[in-house]
């Protein structure tokens, strides 16, 4: 070979190798393309993906947080030996709309007295309902009456049950047997049965229905509490369960006056109610109350307090109020007597 023709091959694989590596380029460029597109698609899913997982939790979480409120309210209640809670609604006009939905008021009511109940009682007296849906996560309340399966006491919660009527009701307290009782009483009843210090828990031992409040006035149990709707604040005081209503009524606002627990004289009283308002405040609830029309504060309220001063906050929670202000009242409620 001539060294013309060397030249010429040499030129010629040049341009082949040249050709290659464009060819190369081109194909390594495409599938660069092709895998970020495909990555965009990945992400453009997993984006969808967390959306609707960040809505469904939206969804959850509005349930959640007003179980959680309910629960820190039934603690409350407990921890404070309160007998009575009334939950009004401040806007009359909400309507339930259906088995499960509620309004916030009949929502706090319905987990409330759940709470209340006896662990042992409540599939018995609570059908299935979504609004229940999160009540295992709430921590107990762990009060006298909410008795293990293996505690024995005076007195117990029961639940009447149906069955054979000749011997008397049986009635379910929570124990390895059922329980029978004189009187005839139709199934799915709450009632509370004296149980003594005899451990016989067969047929041949009766046992008797007593008032709810026996083991408060015989043993001073605790013995939980009552709870009632209202459809706005003035059916609060309307429909007082006590046929004397309560003889003494307390509001709590920031703008009520302000005195040290130490100082704060209350007069003897058998029904006590203290009243907390929702953001808006008591104010509001007497303004939209159609029944306090033209009313003020002190013509609803005996006192009117602030509990609370020099709050760092603009605003205290129910849930923070109720503590705060039940501590508050503790002393001068033992000085009344």
């Amino acid at each position: 070979m001539n060294s013309g023709d060397a030249e010429a091959a040499a030129a010629s694989k040049k341009a082949r190798c040249k050709k290659e590596k464009k060819k190369k380029r081109k194909d390594d460029c495409g599938a660069a393309e092709a895998s970020a597109a495909d990555e965009e698609i990945v992400h453009d899913k997993k984006r969808k993906k967390q959306l609707q997982q960040k809505k469904n939790g939206d969804d959850v979480a509005v349930p959640n947080r007003k179980t959680t409120l309910a629960g820190q309210i039934a603690r409350a209640a407990t921890v404070f030996r309160i007998d009575e809670v009334v939950v009004f609604d401040s806007n009359s006009s909400v309507e339930n709309s259906g088995d499960d939905v509620e309004s916030g008021a009949r929502f706090l009511v319905r987990i409330l007295q759940y709470l209340e109940t006896p662990q042992y009682l409540r599939r018995r007296l609570f059908p299935m309902h979504n609004n229940l849906k999160f009540v295992g996560l709430l921590p107990p309340l762990d009060a006298p009456h909410h008795l293990r399966k293996h505690e024995w006491s005076e007195f117990r919660e029961g639940v009447t049950l149906d069955g054979d009527r000749s011997m008397g009701t049986f009635v379910d307290v929570g124990l390895s047997k059922n329980v029978l009782v004189e009187q005839m009483l139709e199934p799915g009843k709450r009632v509370t049965i004296a149980m003594g210090t005899n451990r016989d828990i067969t047929t041949a031992c009766k046992r008797k229905i007593v008032s709810p409040s026996s083991p408060r006035d015989e043993m001073e149990l605790y013995w939980g509490y009552k709870v009632r709707y209202a459809s706005n604040l003035g059916g609060v005081f309307s429909d007082s369960p006590y046929k004397e209503g309560y003889d003494y009524i307390i509001g709590t606002s920031e703008h009520g006056k302000i005195i040290s627990s130490s100082e704060l004289i209350l007069p003897s009283f058998r029904h006590l109610l203290i009243a907390f308002g929702g953001l808006a405040g008591l104010e509001e609830c007497i303004e939209e109350d159609r029944n306090l029309k033209g009313k003020g504060v002190d013509d609803v309220f005996n006192t009117y307090l602030n509990t609370c001063p020099s709050q760092g906050s603009r605003t205290i929670r129910t849930e923070e109020a109720l503590l705060i202000s039940l501590q508050y009242f503790q002393d001068p409620i033992r000085r009344a007597g």
